[in-house]
């Protein structure tokens, strides 16, 4: 977290520069600087940074005087809800296709399945994302182009989040489906498999009952991270579909130079990375027994 602030503050340029533009006096433009602080050294606005983080004070917006904890909180809702949207889609078709995938290995559905999570994974969200608003909002004209407005109802936010929601999920379904797909290849061929086909228990409750349970805990792990790159990755995603996000918020202030909410939104998604991987570790001792986390 520090090298991230550590570069945000060596971005060149100023919100001086992006807010009053080039005709302002260059003594108008250093005072302006003056009163935001910019003019300090990067050492001396870490430390103020980090001390106000400590009492859980994000900072001030220096150019609209809003607080960074209203900004950052007003917009995370959002992209929260877009991530765990696309990657509960991408874990409702991914893990069913990756056990599918090892069921009938070498089937036709198999290889259909293998080229299409490939390909998935390949084409970055954002090129998905444009290439789904052209044929369903503009060529279809299925479904609406931009984001809700905040007195929009809540079937206007959940029709709005589809495209959007899927542009995100598709990659993370390949992954997903491939990873679950080795896992479960490994899974079926132990020997408590076997023994369970032994006692003539139906291969369903074999499949999902016993092999998934252990072949889920790779995928696990990429769930984990994968919340937080999705918070990410959801940048470009809420440029495109004009949605009133985190990413919009990160975007707006990196194209003025708003260093105190740039900031304050990169502190949030990190922290959220942490407890978000710090759960899923804690998760692995309930589908692995095996996994105990006690002191020695």
């Amino acid at each position: 977290m520090l090298v991230i602030v550590v570069l945000l503050n060596m971005v060149p340029g100023d919100p001086a520069t992006a807010l009053l533009g080039p005709m302002a006096t260059p003594e108008y433009a250093q005072r302006f600087i003056a009163e935001m602080g910019l003019d300090q050294p990067i050492y001396v606005r870490l430390w103020k940074f980090f001390s106000q983080v400590a009492v859980g004070n994000l900072g001030t917006d220096v150019i609209s005087g809003r607080s960074v904890n209203a900004i950052v909180w007003n917009a995370l809702p959002h992209t929260f809800a877009l991530a765990l949207a696309s990657m509960g889609l991408a874990c409702l078709i991914g893990i069913p296709a990756g056990v599918y995938g090892a069921v009938h290995k070498g089937s036709i559905g198999d290889t259909l399945m293998a080229m299409v999570s490939v390909v998935f994974v390949s084409v970055p969200s954002f090129i998905l994302g444009i290439f789904l608003l052209i044929v369903f909002s503009v060529m279809l004209n299925w479904l609406p182009v931009l984001g809700v407005s905040d007195n929009a109802t809540l079937g206007d936010h959940l029709v709005r989040m589809i495209l959007p929601t899927v542009a995100l999920a598709l990659g993370w379904i390949g992954l997903i489906a491939r990873l679950v797909r080795t896992s479960m290849l490994e899974a079926l061929g132990q020997n408590y498999v076997r023994t369970a086909r032994a006692y003539g228990l139906r291969e369903n409750m074999i499949h999902y009952k016993y092999a998934l349970k252990n072949a889920v805990i790779p995928t696990l792990a990429i769930i984990g991270m994968g919340i937080g790159r999705l918070l990410g990755g959801a940048v470009l995603i809420e440029i495109i579909f004009a949605r009133q996000g985190l990413g919009s918020v990160l975007y707006d202030a990196l194209q003025a130079r708003n260093f105190s909410v740039l900031q304050g939104s990169v502190f949030v998604v990190v922290v959220i990375f942490v407890v978000v991987n710090l759960l899923t570790e804690l998760s692995y001792s309930f589908f692995d027994p095996r996994i105990r986390y006690n002191r020695r």
